[in-house]
This record gives structure tokens, C-alpha cells and sequence, in this order.
């Protein structure tokens, strides 16, 4: 038997999301075209047959510039020094730049091995694929590189017997049936969260969050799960665009995320969502732990 931990860094939007999903087998990352999505480190369990591997998910790594992005940036860093293989998951449809060598320079000090995930090749030509292999190789020596297409699965498989051949032996460390250490509560804030994403644009996704402030269980067999959440943006003027001419916005950003949290609850569920102004609320020392960050 084996069993390990492996921890996803890289730049913003490189994929590290759906590469979760894709490997669980369940949508625990909300996914978005949006660099930043993910704000929190996501666990998720996977069983093979004589392996258990728990992967990690991460924020992307970017130059932070509020409490909050710091909060993000520590989180993936952290996971570095804990895991038995790190994952470093780069965009191939993406130019390098000053950022991608600055990720790269951070996992060369990595005591685990290091695997190149090269992620999104479905959306390039093959021909393009060997001279990034190429240049990445000459920057360091990987363990692994494995060019990956999370959205379409195309060499997963692979993907994963490279990871379970370099975990270490040992007992499973997660139940059988665990998925994720992510609470219900902070699921359904992703989820409506998700759908924000979604239908805003400009500055709301980075200026935006969403705070679940009751979540009630449903009472008995066939009850309604209760969630009342706050949206909150950081200026006035943001306000209305969430909104929408006569509220039709923010209904629609309730009806998506309704439809997603009653597939994944599997119950009716009411959703009341409300827009909050809080001037910088990524600065915000409470705010930020009601995120979980």
C-alpha cells in the first residue's frame, strides 16, 4: 500500500483547479477563467487500487498586493515543505515571464520530488509542446514532466502512476469515503462565489467575496437547506453591477448557484443572497477569517 500527500503550485489560472477536480472526481475547486480564484488551500482525497493519494490544491502564486493575497501566497508555499510530491502546473498556451521564473526559482529549493505538469495541451499545436519541454528542462531537473490536459483528461493516466510510483509506503491516512477537509459552510460560499465569477466582470471578481452568515440544515427528510450569504464588495459603485437593473443580476448569480449547491447537498435549497459594501474588507483581519484565510 502507498500513501501520500501532493501539493499543485504555479502562477495564477494555470489549471491547478480543474487538475483537482479532474483527479477526485468531484467539483470541490470552483473554477473560473479569472486569474485568483483560488483564495484557500483545498484538500481532496483519492483512493487507487493499493494507493491513497490526498492532493492538495492551492492559491496561485502572484505578487500580493492586500492582507488577503498575502494570506493566499503563504498558504501555497506553505504546502511546499509538507507534501512528498509538488506539482508545479504551467499554462503551455502562456508565454513564460518574470513570474513563471520566479515559481520556478521557489521549487528548486524543494526537498520533494518536483513534478512539470504541463497543463491546457489540448489548446496548443504538438509541435509547439518540445520546445517547452526543452526550455524547462534546461532551467532544472525534474522528476517528472508530464504534459496534461486537466479539461479534457487527456494523459491523467499517466499522471497518476507517475505520482503513486514516487509515494512513499504506508497505511491510507483518510477514511475510505473522505473527500475533502473543506466545511459545508465554506463550500457554498465557493459555490455562489463561483457564479459571481461567472457573470461579473471588470474589477468585481478580485474586489469580492462571499460570506455565508446562516446555514441551516434541513429539518428531516425532504426539509430545505437554508443559506443566507452576503456578497461584499469594496466600493459604492460596485454595488449596483452586482445588483443589476431591477435585481435582475443578482438573480441570476442566486438562480446558477442554487441549481449547483442542490446537485452537490442533494436537497432543496433556499438561497438569499445580499450586497454588502465593506471598504477594504481584503484588509480586514475578521472578514478574512469568516473566509477561512
Amino acid at each position: 500500500m502507498k500513501a501520500g500527500f501532493v501539493s499543485f503550485v504555479g502562477r495564477p489560472n494555470a489549471g491547478k483547479s480543474t487538475l483537482l477536480n479532474r483527479l477526485v472526481g468531484s467539483k470541490l475547486a470552483i473554477v473560473s477563467d479569472k486569474p485568483q480564484t483560488t483564495r484557500n488551500r483545498i484538500l481532496g482525497v483519492r483512493n487507487y487500487d493499493g494507493a491513497q493519494v490526498v492532493f492538495l490544491d492551492t492559491p496561485g502564486i502572484h505578487r500580493p498586493l492586500h492582507r488577503m493575497n498575502v494570506r493566499m501566497v503563504d498558504a501555497a508555499l506553505a504546502t511546499m515543505a509538507e507534501v512528498d510530491v509538488l506539482g508545479l502546473v504551467v499554462d503551455v498556451t502562456e508565454r513564460p515571464g518574470r513570474g513563471d521564473k520566479y515559481v520556478l526559482d521557489l521549487v528548486k529549493s524543494a526537498k520533494t520530488p518536483v513534478f512539470l505538469i504541463l497543463n491546457k495541451i489540448d489548446l496548443i499545436r504538438k509541435s509547439k509542446l518540445l520546445p517547452i519541454i526543452d526550455g524547462f528542462s534546461r532551467e532544472h531537473e525534474f522528476a517528472e514532466i508530464v504534459p496534461v490536459s486537466a479539461s479534457t483528461g487527456d494523459n491523467i493516466d499517466r499522471l497518476e502512476r507517475s505520482i503513486i510510483e514516487r509515494l512513499p509506503e504506508g497505511e491510507p491516512l483518510y477514511p475510505q469515503d473522505y473527500l475533502t477537509d473543506q466545511p459545508e459552510r465554506l463550500m457554498a460560499a465557493e459555490m455562489v462565489r463561483e457564479k459571481l465569477l461567472q457573470f461579473t466582470h471588470a474589477e468585481i471578481p478580485f474586489s469580492s467575496a462571499v460570506i455565508v452568515d446562516r446555514f441551516e440544515e434541513p429539518a428531516g427528510e425532504g426539509g430545505i437547506l437554508r443559506l443566507f450569504c452576503t456578497i461584499v464588495v469594496d466600493r459604492e459603485s460596485q454595488k449596483p453591477i452586482v445588483l443589476g437593473r431591477n435585481g435582475e443580476m443578482i438573480k441570476k448569480i442566486g438562480v446558477a448557484a442554487r441549481e449547483d449547491l442542490e446537485r452537490f447537498f442533494s436537497t432543496k435549497v433556499f438561497l438569499d443572497l445580499h450586497v454588502r459594501v465593506r471598504a477594504d474588507w481584503r484588509e480586514d483581519e475578521r472578514v478574512l477569517h469568516d473566509l477561512g484565510l
